[in-house]
């Protein structure tokens, strides 16, 4: 892992940007001491939209008003 400093890091981002897209950790210290490192981001999984379709349905009465015991309940 190359290490540089926060003034070089400032200086040369865009350069240790590509190094990192290619797979390359850097190290970014001040006064020697470590302080940061940048790594190559990893993406998440793709979500499937649609995937729970027809396993629940909305009830008729979803945005009827709560009953009031329910209502005082929240206004303590």
């Amino acid at each position: 892992m190359d290490e540089v400093t926060v003034h070089e890091a400032k200086t040369h981002l865009s350069r240790l940007l590509r190094r990192v897209a290619l797979g390359e950790e850097i190290l970014i210290s001040r006064g020697g001491d470590p302080i940061a490192r940048l790594v190559p981001a990893t993406r998440g999984k793709t979500r499937t939209l649609g995937i729970d379709r027809g396993r629940y349905e909305v009830p008729e009465d979803f945005d009827a008003p709560l009953p009031d015991d329910i209502v005082a309940d929240f206004e303590k």
